[in-house]
């Protein structure tokens, strides 16, 4: 019997953002697991079940293992982790929030992220981004769900200088942005 390969959907796009200058550098992240959390009550005993200290502030992420923790709402987290499998880690954050009242849905497949480096970042962002990206505002630990394009993106500030950030978008979107962060990246290819 053969071997179905697991592909990724945006390999096709591997060439062209190999082709990018390091001041607008894209590159797509690996399949990680991801838990969709629900939980009323946070605090120390949540934080005990589940390991890490689920942000509280508005729009923030922080570490969280070999993953993050993303707030998306006032009851609602994004947990990641490149070391489980989906299975692993949905079964592991039901059976810390079951009790406190939460629940948690593997949506693994729902986003793809991909990461963009470089000095000129902000500028490509900013073309289909309506919000502040100045590192003062938006830096490292900083999340937002807003629009890019005309896709819907979790964006993550990676660092304080404004240059890495991590868009998480719809595996559905996933072609379509890559292809508008090409175009929007396009100017800055070029050699003055």
């Amino acid at each position: 019997m053969a071997e179905l390969l697991r592909t990724h959907p945006l390999e096709a796009w591997s060439t062209a953002f190999e082709r990018l200058p390091d001041t607008v550098g894209i590159t797509v992240e690996p399949f990680v697991a991801m838990v969709d959390v629900r939980l009323r009550a946070v605090g120390a005993e949540a934080s005990a079940a589940l390991g890490v200290d689920l942000p509280t502030a508005p729009n923030t992420w922080v570490p969280s293992g070999s993953g993050r923790a993303v707030w998306l709402g006032p009851d609602e987290w994004l947990l990641s982790s490149t070391t489980e499998t989906p299975e692993e880690l949905e079964a592991r954050v039901r059976a810390g929030v079951l009790p406190l009242g939460g629940s948690a849905t593997d949506v693994s497949a729902q986003r793809i992220g991909l990461r963009l480096t470089g000095a000129r970042v902000r500028d490509v962002l900013a073309k289909g981004c309506s919000i502040d990206l100045h590192p003062r505002v938006f830096g490292r630990g900083s999340s937002a769900q807003t629009t890019l394009g005309q896709a819907g993106v979790v964006l993550l500030a990676q660092s304080d200088a404004g240059d890495d950030h991590v868009v998480l978008v719809r595996s559905s979107f996933a072609g379509y942005l890559a292809d508008w962060l090409l175009d929007a990246a396009l100017e800055f290819t070029t050699t003055n």
